[in-house]
């Protein structure tokens, strides 16, 4: 029986990633801290017998190198994210991400395991493509702005994955992810879909940062957990980086309004400039779209759930949750 080692798998991605590697017949050890991620995500899960969940930080190196030495693959998704934490806990976000990263390959490097690293779009920048391709080159903001120092800690980690790959021949993968949305994702740190959906079903102003011009690509979970899957079951997708995500595209003001108008909300849209949202100088990136064919190549991959069915996923979640 494989045994696979989830890093954060009490959080959304990780919670249904579990679900679709304990459906296969495999084992699954979830690491967690709780410090984004929600017990309630995989609570439903403690009644297989091949699930085990361990409320601990990948710091703790005596048991992160235990659980490692025990596992057959590692699925590395902890990591401190949301625009919200990353500009309130800079130096949370930063140390969290490269030395939790740093410790999980060593590890797996000692004991010869494959491993999968979540990365982000984040790590392209300010880069004005009209599609972000594996191989583009990235440009960042300036250091003075906190905004950035996710971006670069997430690019450290894919640095030291495919320099482990090189040097020392371990079998690890990085997978990009845009904007994966879906059931049991939480606002709390600014993700865009889960905060619209929450206050429309409120009736509260639907607030949008920017001036909402922005473009982004919003793929389910359920198409993005599957595909974490395959690549760290594709031995031809080690040391190498893989876009995941969907290229449906939409504008941040759009996206209100539709929530607006499959929840039949009476909320008004609120524009809030972003150095109101968060602070002076803050910079964003005004279109992300990922090139999914290096993905499609190896896997096949093509997202099977739209805009409609996140959207639609959500508002059914969060409305089965209100009192």
């Amino acid at each position: 029986m494989t045994t696979n080692l989830i890093t954060g798998g009490a959080g959304f991605i990780g919670s249904h990633l579990s679900e679709i590697l304990l459906d296969k017949g495999e084992k699954v050890i979830v690491l967690d801290n709780l410090s984004t991620g929600q017990f309630s995500n995989i609570a439903s899960l403690e009644e297989n017998p091949n699930f085990e969940v361990l409320i601990d930080d990948v710091g703790n190196e005596d048991l992160t190198e235990d659980l490692i030495r025990k596992s057959d693959r590692v699925f590395h998704l902890a990591a401190s994210v949301g625009v919200r934490l990353v500009i309130e806990r800079p130096t949370e976000c930063l140390t969290n991400n490269i030395l939790g990263t740093d410790i999980v390959l060593r590890y797996a490097c000692r004991y010869r395991k494959q491993v999968l690293i979540a990365s982000t779009s984040e790590v392209y920048g300010k880069s004005v493509n009209q599609v972000f391709n594996e191989e583009d080159d990235r440009i960042m903001g300036p250091t003075s702005k906190s905004r950035w120092g996710y971006a670069t800690s997430k690019a450290v980690d894919e640095f030291l994955a495919l320099a482990y790959y090189e040097e020392k021949h371990l079998p690890v993968v990085i997978a990009r992810l845009f904007n994966t949305v879906g059931p049991r994702q939480t606002g709390r740190y600014g993700m865009v879909i889960p905060n619209f959906v929450r206050q429309a079903l409120k009736g509260e102003p639907i607030t949008v940062f920017g001036d909402g011009s922005q473009t982004r690509c919003f793929a389910h979970v359920r198409d993005v957990a599957p595909a974490l899957a395959g690549l760290l079951a594709h031995g031809g997708a080690f040391g190498k980086v893989f876009n995941v995500g969907s290229q449906e595209e939409i504008s941040i003001l759009d996206l209100a309004k539709k929530v607006v108008e499959k929840t039949g909300s009476k909320s008004e849209i609120k524009v809030i400039p972003y150095e109101e949202a968060y602070s002076a100088g803050f910079e964003d990136m005004q279109r992300r779209v990922p090139d999914l064919s290096r993905i499609h190549a190896l896997l096949g991959y093509e997202p099977k759930h739209d805009l409609e069915d996140i959207l639609e996923d959500v508002i059914a979640e969060q409305g089965s949750c209100s009192p």
